[in-house]
């Protein structure tokens, strides 16, 4: 049987059988090799960023990784890194509300994906 295969999800491990699980605990086991969470985690993000920056701006920017409390923001050109940076503070209020980890902002130019 392959890795996270059934073998895996019915509670057969490489140390041998665990003995019988929880379906919750099967479920959020399979959730989380399939990466579910990370993914719902992501949409959050994307829709908490547009919401602090405005439909305008979201079009043109990605919200990237939390480092060390500081969230890495992609821009598409770097004359709107500028005016984002004059709004930086503001910008940092409405994302702390929603993420209460962050305490800065970078922004970097990069390509933006659709």
């Amino acid at each position: 049987m392959s890795k996270g295969g059934v073998g895996a999800i019915a509670g057969k491990s490489k140390s041998g059988p665990r003995g019988p699980q929880h379906v919750g605990e099967l479920v959020s086991e399979l959730l989380a090799r399939r990466g579910v969470g990370r993914r719902l985690a992501t949409a959050d993000r994307l829709a908490a960023w547009r919401k602090a920056v405005g439909a305008e701006f979201a079009e043109m920017t990605r919200p990237g990784a939390v480092r060390r409390g500081v969230l890495e923001v992609t821009v598409a050109h770097s004359a709107l890194v500028q005016e984002l940076t004059f709004q930086k503070m503001e910008l940092l209020q409405r994302i702390q509300k929603c993420w209460g980890e962050i305490r800065d902002l970078r922004f970097r130019v990069g390509s933006i994906e659709s």
